[in-house]
């Protein structure tokens, strides 16, 4: 069976299968077996990441100081096949990975599973750079390149290329999810919650009466105002300017905008540690108390019971996987376009994103969270502490936002300013580098034929996320981001002796800096 025919079956059976359960059979990968269970799907994310951490001699700390050396271009030769040079292949994945997840993910980590959460996101974060490691020297191993010479990696080469044919129907498996993925994820997702920071700022100036933001009831369940129309339009606008240049208008732009996004958010973040210093020891205590024992709801049973731990723990791995994506298989279709001849050097500069993205960034934002006290608006806090809180519930970025208009307001009373212009980078950095892993996805499937067709999609899908309702988008997400995992995972672990083969080989030789 052809790849084209295969996905198209695929493809049927899921929109049969959403048709007749909805979103709520495939939120089920997230607990499945149970509720009272550990979840597969933490079982394979961490065993996997511990398996790789310990069959490879824990490479992300044996390798860290040598994939600082290559990120920084010691090694760079022009010369060699590929399209980005390997700091760019890092921030092309990077503005995929920091992004929505280290602003609005965090802060709803927080919101259902409290501070303990930020702690199973930094095992996550640990262990998954060893994945990323993995996955990513596999992907530069098995890549393979178009008519135009440019590359074309990522698990559904490495699994049909690496494994044989006869596991092409696990490629196929990944590569449909993948598009999935990105049109919610890496998409839809990313563009509501820009859309929603915007339509908030808005509001705060005229009003929520007013004709741009006054929101028309279409039907029972949905509302929209002209301003999240307006809002998906110039998303979509811009977003399309970069897509349709392909991956090096994308690597260009994401080795920009990775960096200087970075730069503000963590300034902004470490000045409101600064001031709140005497608060941060007893913020790690949270952090650590909450996750083994995190009070049960008031009135309910006692605290620390294995259902309230599973809570915690697993929204702490749900977010922190959407946040780096490690074990995802969605980093190593940028980081194959590396120009390197080596895999082991680009999956040594892979290794770094979790460390950056959640063990950094992530940190910074939990802990904003907290020594602020805007933790308490949460559903955790009022629900499992204080019931008799009075103040909003607040999700996602909106959370965020208060946590740092909050924590800045012995500078200036616009903190929150920070977090619109943080989420407006970040989600337009992660819609422009998720666009290239659907593109790579949708080749692999149909052909480069199809690349034009997905990319106006993609670009519709930005404009509908924009104006669509953040429950149902999540939800979809978390199930695409959870089915296209275990592929990923399979291959890394049948992969695992041609892996350790290739690391000893690569760190036998002698490395000499390029001049």
């Amino acid at each position: 069976m052809s790849k084209k025919t295969g996905a198209l079956i695929f493809f049927s059976i899921i929109i049969l299968f959403l048709y007749a359960f909805g979103v709520e059979f495939f939120e089920g990968i997230w607990s499945f077996p149970s509720r009272r269970m550990v979840p597969f799907m933490v079982i394979g994310l961490l065993g996997t990441g511990i398996f790789t951490t310990f069959y490879l001699g824990f490479p992300q700390i044996r390798y860290l100081k040598h994939g600082l050396k290559v990120t920084r271009g010691v090694y760079d030769n022009p010369n060699e096949a590929g399209d980005l040079n390997h700091f760019q292949a890092l921030t092309t994945a990077l503005s995929a990975t920091v992004g929505i997840g280290n602003i609005a993910g965090v802060a709803t980590a927080l919101y259902y599973g409290g501070p303990g959460a930020l702690f199973w996101m930094w095992v996550t974060a640990f262990f998954g750079s060893a994945l990323k490691y993995a996955e990513c020297t596999l992907a530069v191993e098995y890549r393979d390149f178009d008519n135009q010479g440019m590359t074309a990696g990522g698990p559904m080469y490495t699994i049909e290329r690496g494994l044989g044919i006869k596991w092409r129907w696990l490629a196929i498996i990944f590569a449909c999810f993948a598009v999935i993925c990105s049109f919610a994820t890496g998409n839809a997702i990313q563009s509501f919650t820009l859309s929603d920071q915007l339509y908030s700022e808005v509001t705060q100036v005229v009003g929520s009466e007013h004709w741009l933001t006054v929101k028309h009831q279409l039907t029972d369940w949905y509302a929209v105002s002209i301003q999240q129309v307006i809002n998906g339009i110039l998303i979509a606008g811009i977003a399309g300017l970069v897509i349709i240049g392909g991956i090096k208008r994308i690597g260009n732009v994401t080795s920009f905008l990775a960096p200087f996004m970075a730069a503000i958010y963590f300034i902004a973040a470490v000045l409101i540690l600064l001031a709140n210093i005497v608060d941060v020891p007893a913020a790690f205590g949270k952090i650590f108390s909450m996750a083994f024992n995190p009070p049960a709801a008031v009135g309910g049973v006692a605290g620390g019971t294995l259902l309230v731990i599973m809570n915690t723990m697993l929204w702490g791995v749900k977010r922190g996987l959407y946040s780096n994506e490690a074990g995802q298989g969605s980093a190593p279709i940028a980081h194959s376009t590396a120009k390197t001849e080596y895999p082991v050097r680009e999956g040594v500069v892979a290794l770094l994103e979790p460390f950056i993205d959640t063990i950094i960034i992530c940190t910074l934002t939990g802990l904003t969270i907290i020594v602020t006290g805007t933790w308490h608006h949460t559903e955790f806090y009022t629900t499992r502490i204080d019931p008799t809180f009075a103040g909003d519930l607040l999700n996602g970025s909106l959370l965020t936002s208060l946590a740092f208009k909050t924590g800045l307001s012995w500078i200036f009373p616009y903190g929150d300013k920070i977090i619109t212009l943080g989420v407006l980078l970040f989600a337009i950095s992660t819609v422009i580098s998720w666009s290239f892993y659907g593109d790579r996805a949708t080749e692999y499937l149909f052909g480069e034929e199809s690349i034009p067709t997905y990319r106006m999609f993609y670009i519709l899908f930005v404009f509908i996320g924009a104006i669509a309702s953040l429950e149902a988008i999540w939800s979809f997400g978390d199930a695409a981001l959870g089915f296209m995992t275990f592929p990923n995972l399979i291959s890394i672990i049948l992969l695992s002796g041609v892996l350790k083969k290739m690391t000893n080989d690569y760190f036998s030789m002698e490395h000499k800096a390029y001049k």
